[in-house]
Protein backbone atom coordinates (compact mmCIF):
# COMPACT_ATOMS: atom_id res chain seq x y z
CA UNK A 1 0.00 0.00 0.00
CA UNK A 2 1.29 3.68 -0.72
CA UNK A 3 1.63 6.15 1.89
CA UNK A 4 -0.89 8.34 2.40
CA UNK A 5 -3.60 5.89 0.56
CA UNK A 6 -5.91 4.37 2.86
CA UNK A 7 -7.26 0.83 2.23
CA UNK A 8 -10.51 1.20 -0.09
CA UNK A 9 -9.43 3.98 -1.19
CA UNK A 10 -11.16 4.63 -4.31
CA UNK A 11 -9.78 7.70 -6.07
CA UNK A 12 -8.60 7.92 -9.45
CA UNK A 13 -5.43 7.16 -10.55
CA UNK A 14 -5.46 9.73 -13.20
CA UNK A 15 -3.53 13.16 -12.24
CA UNK A 16 -6.11 15.43 -12.75
CA UNK A 17 -3.27 18.61 -12.56
CA UNK A 18 -2.18 17.69 -16.11
CA UNK A 19 -2.30 20.08 -19.24
CA UNK A 20 -4.26 19.17 -21.79
CA UNK A 21 -6.78 21.10 -24.07
CA UNK A 22 -9.53 19.40 -22.15
CA UNK A 23 -8.48 21.43 -19.59
CA UNK A 24 -8.11 25.16 -21.98
CA UNK A 25 -11.77 23.95 -23.25
CA UNK A 26 -12.88 23.23 -20.03
CA UNK A 27 -11.52 26.48 -18.20
CA UNK A 28 -12.83 28.41 -20.69
CA UNK A 29 -16.07 27.11 -20.56
CA UNK A 30 -17.00 26.06 -16.53
CA UNK A 31 -14.66 28.75 -14.72
CA UNK A 32 -16.20 28.86 -11.26
CA UNK A 33 -14.86 32.45 -10.23
CA UNK A 34 -17.44 34.53 -11.93
CA UNK A 35 -18.04 36.54 -8.90
CA UNK A 36 -16.48 37.77 -5.53
CA UNK A 37 -16.73 35.86 -2.69
CA UNK A 38 -17.02 39.26 -0.01
CA UNK A 39 -18.76 41.63 -0.26
CA UNK A 40 -15.37 43.26 0.63
CA UNK A 41 -13.75 42.40 -2.10
CA UNK A 42 -15.43 44.27 -5.04
CA UNK A 43 -12.26 46.46 -5.27
CA UNK A 44 -10.73 43.40 -6.38
CA UNK A 45 -10.83 43.67 -9.98
CA UNK A 46 -8.82 40.02 -11.19
CA UNK A 47 -11.16 37.28 -11.67
CA UNK A 48 -11.25 33.61 -13.48
CA UNK A 49 -13.71 34.45 -15.76
CA UNK A 50 -14.22 36.91 -18.11
CA UNK A 51 -17.45 37.75 -20.29
CA UNK A 52 -18.01 36.26 -23.84
CA UNK A 53 -17.72 39.88 -24.78
CA UNK A 54 -14.55 40.74 -23.87
CA UNK A 55 -13.32 37.88 -26.41
CA UNK A 56 -15.44 38.89 -29.17
CA UNK A 57 -13.62 42.78 -28.79
CA UNK A 58 -10.35 41.63 -28.28
CA UNK A 59 -10.45 39.20 -31.02
CA UNK A 60 -12.09 42.12 -33.37
CA UNK A 61 -9.66 44.27 -32.55
CA UNK A 62 -6.88 42.46 -33.30
CA UNK A 63 -8.32 41.24 -36.93
CA UNK A 64 -9.30 44.95 -37.69
CA UNK A 65 -5.61 45.19 -36.91
CA UNK A 66 -4.52 42.74 -39.25
CA UNK A 67 -6.56 44.38 -41.79
CA UNK A 68 -5.57 47.70 -40.68
CA UNK A 69 -1.76 47.02 -42.19
CA UNK A 70 -2.58 45.25 -45.12
CA UNK A 71 -4.94 48.22 -46.40
CA UNK A 72 -2.19 50.66 -44.62
CA UNK A 73 0.65 49.04 -47.04
CA UNK A 74 -1.52 48.89 -50.07
CA UNK A 75 -3.19 53.13 -49.70
CA UNK A 76 0.99 53.95 -49.01
CA UNK A 77 1.99 51.56 -52.43
CA UNK A 78 -1.01 53.91 -54.12
CA UNK A 79 0.60 57.13 -53.11
CA UNK A 80 -1.16 57.50 -49.00
CA UNK A 81 1.58 58.78 -46.31
CA UNK A 82 1.38 57.44 -42.60
CA UNK A 83 0.25 60.22 -40.00
CA UNK A 84 1.63 58.07 -37.47
CA UNK A 85 5.29 58.91 -36.66
CA UNK A 86 6.17 56.24 -34.52
CA UNK A 87 4.93 53.57 -37.05
CA UNK A 88 6.02 56.22 -40.02
CA UNK A 89 9.53 55.71 -38.26
CA UNK A 90 9.25 51.86 -38.44
CA UNK A 91 7.57 51.17 -41.83
CA UNK A 92 11.15 53.08 -43.30
CA UNK A 93 12.71 49.87 -42.38
CA UNK A 94 10.51 46.83 -43.21
CA UNK A 95 7.00 46.29 -43.97
CA UNK A 96 8.13 42.85 -41.87
CA UNK A 97 8.79 45.26 -38.66
CA UNK A 98 6.32 47.61 -39.54
CA UNK A 99 3.77 44.67 -39.25
CA UNK A 100 4.84 42.83 -36.29
CA UNK A 101 5.24 46.61 -34.29
CA UNK A 102 1.42 47.09 -35.12
CA UNK A 103 0.33 43.72 -34.02
CA UNK A 104 2.78 43.40 -30.87
CA UNK A 105 1.82 47.08 -30.07
CA UNK A 106 -2.03 46.07 -30.55
CA UNK A 107 -1.68 42.47 -28.37
CA UNK A 108 -0.23 44.03 -25.69
CA UNK A 109 -2.86 46.81 -25.25
CA UNK A 110 -5.65 44.37 -25.87
CA UNK A 111 -4.18 41.97 -23.26
CA UNK A 112 -3.81 45.31 -20.71
CA UNK A 113 -7.09 46.49 -21.39
CA UNK A 114 -8.89 42.63 -20.79
CA UNK A 115 -6.67 41.63 -18.21
CA UNK A 116 -8.19 45.16 -16.13
CA UNK A 117 -11.55 44.72 -17.64
CA UNK A 118 -13.26 45.45 -14.45
CA UNK A 119 -10.93 48.17 -13.26
CA UNK A 120 -12.31 51.86 -13.45
CA UNK A 121 -10.20 54.28 -15.57
CA UNK A 122 -10.35 57.80 -13.99
CA UNK A 123 -12.28 56.55 -11.20
CA UNK A 124 -15.62 56.71 -13.37
CA UNK A 125 -15.62 54.12 -16.77
CA UNK A 126 -14.96 50.58 -16.55
CA UNK A 127 -12.03 49.68 -18.53
CA UNK A 128 -13.64 46.95 -20.56
CA UNK A 129 -15.92 49.84 -22.10
CA UNK A 130 -12.78 50.73 -23.23
CA UNK A 131 -12.48 47.78 -25.23
CA UNK A 132 -16.06 48.91 -27.23
CA UNK A 133 -14.78 52.14 -27.47
CA UNK A 134 -11.66 50.84 -29.81
CA UNK A 135 -13.31 48.68 -31.61
CA UNK A 136 -15.75 51.01 -32.79
CA UNK A 137 -12.67 53.49 -33.38
CA UNK A 138 -10.85 50.93 -35.21
CA UNK A 139 -13.97 49.52 -37.33
CA UNK A 140 -14.47 53.68 -38.33
CA UNK A 141 -10.31 53.47 -39.26
CA UNK A 142 -11.20 50.42 -41.76
CA UNK A 143 -14.18 51.43 -43.33
CA UNK A 144 -11.73 54.57 -43.94
CA UNK A 145 -9.36 52.97 -45.89
CA UNK A 146 -11.60 50.78 -47.65
CA UNK A 147 -13.38 54.04 -48.60
CA UNK A 148 -9.77 55.99 -49.53
CA UNK A 149 -8.78 52.34 -51.32
CA UNK A 150 -12.04 52.25 -53.76
CA UNK A 151 -11.55 55.74 -54.60
CA UNK A 152 -7.60 56.07 -55.57
CA UNK A 153 -8.68 52.67 -57.46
Amino acid sequence: MELGRVAGDKRNEDERRLFSWRTVFFGFTRSRRREHRRFIDDDVVFLDWHHPWLFFLATGIMLMSCVDAFLTLQLIDLGMLEINPVMNAVMGHSTMLFTSTKLAMTAVGVLVLVFLAKSRFLNRYRTGALLTVFFVLYACLVCYEFVSLFALL
